[in-house]
């Protein structure tokens, strides 16, 4: 059984930092993709980063030169460090993961974790 378990969220005031972490366990992914979204209320799921098999990275373009991800294969995890932050990046975090799919769409991941507050102070 596949689990991917987030940690590391939390309240922190704007322009502070934050790093998340995912660690996946029942399934390796080091050839496959690992990746954050975020959901903040009243609006749909969205793309944050990711890192896929061979270390290229994507970003959604809110979050670059402020967010970085970096990837473990050999722990099967997976951390989302957050600088600069700002009231808008206040969501859930979720760390999702597939083992094949290159992509930036929620539903091309198979695996999900449970989530984790990020709340940025104004």
């Amino acid at each position: 059984q596949v689990q991917l378990v987030e940690s590391g969220g939390g309240l922190v005031q704007a322009g502070g930092s934050l790093r998340l972490s995912c660690a996946a366990s029942g399934r390796s992914f080091s050839l496959g993709t690992m990746g954050w979204f975020r959901q903040a209320p009243g609006k749909e799921r969205e793309f944050v980063a990711a890192k896929y098999w061979g270390g290229s990275v994507d970003y959604t373009d809110s979050v670059k030169g402020r967010f970085t991800i970096a990837r473990d294969n050999a722990k099967n995890t997976v951390d989302l460090q957050m600088n600069t932050l700002k009231p808008e990046d206040t969501a859930v975090y979720y760390c999702a993961a597939d083992l094949t799919r290159r992509s930036k769409r929620a539903n091309d991941y198979d695996y999900w974790g449970q989530g984790t507050q990020v709340t940025v102070s104004s």
